[in-house]
């Protein structure tokens, strides 16, 4: 079996967070050819692994593909079924986001809900326009309730700034922010929270997600008040819709792998 399926990934550019720069980058190299029939989901030890033609796929870092229940391998298996002649890893997010999670957070999940943590002391949510009135109203109407919620369910009580001048966060906050990240423990659960906080730019709504105070879509359409607004008045820009159609799928691949390893 070729081991070097999403080695491109790990090359200069080709890690890039931005799924649209990522593409660019990897729609100028080769793509490999499809060589395997079938696509499937085998339990081993344990755990389930995805296998082409009954060879268990690897990770850029030669470990076995393996996921902890079998709706998550199935998400890959599926995505792999999916290629056509070549295969494509732009077209692959869960792949690329299980093969984050065995080759880089399991060796370090702190670090990267450290990160999701660095999102919440400057979340997009807490961020809120001065005008126009009508904007202002549609930010209070559609964010306040994930705040409140944030207070009420997670103790968290977040400051609210109008602009774009940073507010200091309170350290109580904070704290019970990061009390409730740290009940993730799952490397995939991980890596997906951490995926949706950067889709987002919102720890809140990613948390919100994964304990089920939101869907995916509604906190997709959450992140983009703003941006819908100036679509409303300005018109949208072509490369600015392919962009964002690209990370939604991003996001709507984390969120289904989120669901598979937590049974959400």
């Amino acid at each position: 079996m070729r081991n070097d399926l999403f080695n491109m990934d790990t090359k200069d550019g080709l890690s890039d967070p931005d799924p649209v720069r990522r593409a660019q980058i990897q729609s100028k190299l080769p793509l490999p050819k499809r060589f395997y029939k079938q696509a499937a989901v085998a339990e081993h030890d344990g755990a389930f692994a995805v296998e082409l033609d009954g060879r268990v796929v690897k990770t850029p870092a030669r470990q076995n593909l393996s996921l902890p229940t079998r709706a998550a391998a199935q998400l890959i298996a599926d995505e792999f079924s999916a290629q056509d002649k070549e295969i494509d890893p732009a077209r692959m997010p869960a792949t690329r986001l299980a093969n984050t999670a065995i080759d880089g957070i399991v060796n370090d999940p702190q670090a990267v809900l450290e990160d999701v943590l660095r999102f919440a002391s400057s979340d997009m949510l807490c961020y809120r326009a001065g005008s126009p009135e009508r904007l202002v109203n549609r930010q209070t109407e559609l964010w306040d309730p994930v705040i409140n919620w944030a207070a009420s369910h997670l103790g968290a009580r977040f400051a609210l700034a109008e602009g774009v001048m940073h507010v200091e966060q309170p350290r109580e906050a904070l704290g019970a922010f990061s009390a409730h990240l740290g009940a993730f423990t799952d490397p995939f659960a991980i890596a997906s929270l951490h995926t949706i906080t950067t889709l987002t730019g919102s720890a809140i709504l990613a948390l919100a997600v994964a304990k089920g105070e939101v869907s995916g879509a509604e906190a997709w359409e959450l992140a983009h008040v703003d941006e819908d607004w100036t679509i409303e008045h300005w018109g949208e820009d072509a490369e600015a819709a392919a962009r964002r159609a690209m990370r939604e799928r991003e996001m709507i691949a984390a969120v289904k792998m989120l669901e598979a390893v937590t049974g959400g």
